[in-house]
């Protein structure tokens, strides 16, 4: 497929994506534009992120920081873009998303907010960050454990620890429900991320809990309804994705 063709049908599903985003955020009384797409790039190559570019796309969204490097190098003369990391971050790769990455959307432990911390003092920035939250129990999810009272009370004193951190900045949560045949199957988890966001803006006023990173290609028109403020969609975008190379 040629470029200009490439571009089309990006520019084509984006355009569904938005229309479905903009039915379910009517359809609970929220304007489309609360609503903004990631589009996740992850294991998709450099061309397709250039049509994607062309198609109007500037938030973007990886899984791996070593993967996205080159892509975000290929692309930092363009204005506007933001770049999200989206993938469980293994401490010594911690670097790579202070120096390239504008939001961190995965903090998942005490431990990885202090290296990035660190980090960021030394980058002399501060770090936009979302906590993921695993809200269904499952023990193959990551994120800090929101799924009932007691954890809850745990998640409160983890949450303490990362506000006192000075160059991290937190504007809100994501989390990621099991994988479901049907997209209804998620609503209970969007609305447990979203009466966690409401508890935490209680019990922490000072910091911002606006954001709400939740639903994908298969399940986003649920979480638009349930309050998601960032859906991160790949395929129904950009297509399938690509074997992820050794």
């Amino acid at each position: 497929m040629n470029m200009d063709a490439l571009v089309q049908q990006i520019r084509n599903r984006y355009q569904q994506v938005k229309e479905q985003v903009a039915q379910s955020a009517l359809h609970v009384g929220r304007t489309p534009e609360s609503v903004r797409i990631l589009v996740v790039t992850k294991t998709q190559p450099v061309e397709i992120i250039q049509a994607a570019i062309q198609a109007g796309i500037t938030l973007f969204g990886e899984n791996y920081p070593e993967e996205a490097l080159p892509k975000i190098l290929a692309f930092r003369d363009h204005p506007f873009l933001e770049w999200h990391m989206i993938g469980h971050l293994q401490s010594r790769k911690a670097r790579i998303v202070v120096q390239h990455f504008d939001v961190m959307e995965t903090i998942d432990r005490v431990e990885i907010a202090e290296k990035l911390n660190r980090l960021a003092q030394e980058a002399q920035r501060c770090l936009p960050v979302l906590l993921e939250l695993n809200v269904s129990g499952e023990e193959s999810k990551f994120g800090f454990p929101a799924w009932n009272q007691e954890t809850l009370s745990l998640l409160e004193n983890e949450v303490e620890k990362i506000l006192s951190l000075p160059f991290l900045s937190i504007r809100g949560l994501m989390t990621m429900p099991p994988l479901f045949e049907h997209m209804e199957e998620s609503r209970p988890y969007f609305v447990k991320l979203r009466q966690v966001q409401d508890l935490l803006k209680k019990k922490f006023p000072q910091a911002c809990w606006d954001e709400l990173s939740m639903g994908t290609s298969v399940d986003y028109p649920v979480a638009v309804q349930e309050g998601a403020t960032i859906i991160r969609i790949g395929t129904a975008i950009l297509g399938p994705r690509r074997q992820k190379t050794v």
